[in-house]
């Protein structure tokens, strides 16, 4: 409480910080007399029916671009795009426990293939796809190699160095990717001889593999190698014990994870017309990794709800530009204090 009144005073003043301590306090000394009075109280828990969470996110996400006005249906396309992304993300954090901190890498050099097979080499959008979804996924399978024998912060560390290569090569490859001033007229996606370029029809094309990226990874969850992730996960040594061909698995894990990330770059790259090195960040996997942390690790409901409320949230607080990242970090502490599982607890013994 002391801490957030800190972080407050900078915005807020002296009296605004001491404000906001004072009523800190009181709502926490309110918690501690509610919880010794009635008992502990039960924490809000969202159900993870598959079923009826998918019918209550199509049935609006079908009718949004045609309510919001075009600015939020530009933030509802990059929503999409960070969901892809996060799935790809859940599959080698939540199903596989490799801490991965470097995937900003792989979304990076699926932005660049497409960008460079349709600016460079004159493919179409659908055309450069197949090859951009490959050349990512080839370069999660290498990545595999110097991860095999690491765990943990081990791995962590070796991810971060991986994605900080990928973003100086990106920015220091004049000649291909032409450095700082990025890579840009990349065209945007044609379906029957017509051009994808409105935000409503984009927005469709985006929804549509968010529902195919959630469906697959769902199934692939539910499957024999998910199985195997999980048991990796758990304790890779007894899953060894067990017969479980970790290696293998491992490399599945993130070229699986990686090809995700190669369709969110390519649709991120055609979306903005535009790619630099300043996208693909170290924040920006950091960013990612929060949103399966808010939204529930190993949740494929978890992730589209905590990539959707990440993304929005900023929008929703503009008004209020200089506590909307102050309420957004206190907002996550809270989290990892009340709710650690996250938004959606996933139920393994009875997964759905």
């Amino acid at each position: 409480m002391l801490w957030c009144a800190l972080l407050s005073m900078p915005f807020m003043g002296i009296k605004g910080g001491a404000y906001l301590f004072v009523g800190l306090c009181v709502t926490y000394s309110v918690f501690i007399l509610l919880t010794h009075t009635f008992g502990k109280i039960r924490k809000p828990v969202i159900p993870a029916n598959t079923t009826l969470l998918t019918v209550l996110l199509i049935i609006p996400a079908v009718a949004f671009p045609l309510l919001a006005g075009d600015y939020y249906t530009d933030v509802a396309v990059l929503a999409g795009i960070y969901i892809i992304l996060a799935l790809g993300v859940n599959v080698v954090i939540g199903f596989s426990g490799l801490l991965h901190l470097g995937f900003a890498a792989f979304y990076g050099l699926g932005a660049y293939s497409n960008a460079l097979l349709t600016t460079v080499f004159g493919l179409g959008f659908w055309s450069a796809l197949p090859l951009t979804l490959v050349l990512t996924s080839i370069a999660g399978f290498l990545l595999a190699f110097p991860a095999l024998r690491l765990r943990g912060d081990y791995l962590a560390i070796v991810t971060l160095g991986f994605g900080e290569i990928i973003r100086l090569v990106l920015n220091n490859w004049d000649s291909v990717t032409r450095g700082p001033n990025g890579i840009s007229n990349i065209p945007a996606p044609f379906i029957a001889g017509f051009e994808l370029g409105g935000l409503i029809f984009y927005y469709y094309l985006v929804s549509g593999f968010v529902f195919i990226a959630a469906f697959v990874v769902k199934r692939v969850h539910r499957s024999r190698t998910g199985r195997a992730w999980l048991a990796i996960r758990e304790d890779e040594t007894a899953a060894e014990a067990m017969g479980i061909n970790t290696r293998k698995y491992k490399f599945m894990a993130l070229s699986f994870g990686a090809f995700w990330a190669g369709l969110a770059g390519a649709l991120f790259a055609s979306k903005m017309h535009f790619v630099s090195p300043e996208s693909f960040t170290f924040m920006e996997s950091v960013f990612i990794v929060c949103m399966i942390i808010l939204g529930g690790i190993a949740s494929v409901p978890g992730v589209i709800f905590g990539s959707l409320i990440l993304v929005f949230l900023p929008e929703v607080l503009r008004e209020f530009q200089l506590y909307r990242m102050l309420a957004l970090g206190a907002g996550l502490v809270l989290m990892m204090i009340f709710r650690p599982e996250g938004l959606v607890k996933k139920g393994y013994k009875h997964d759905s």
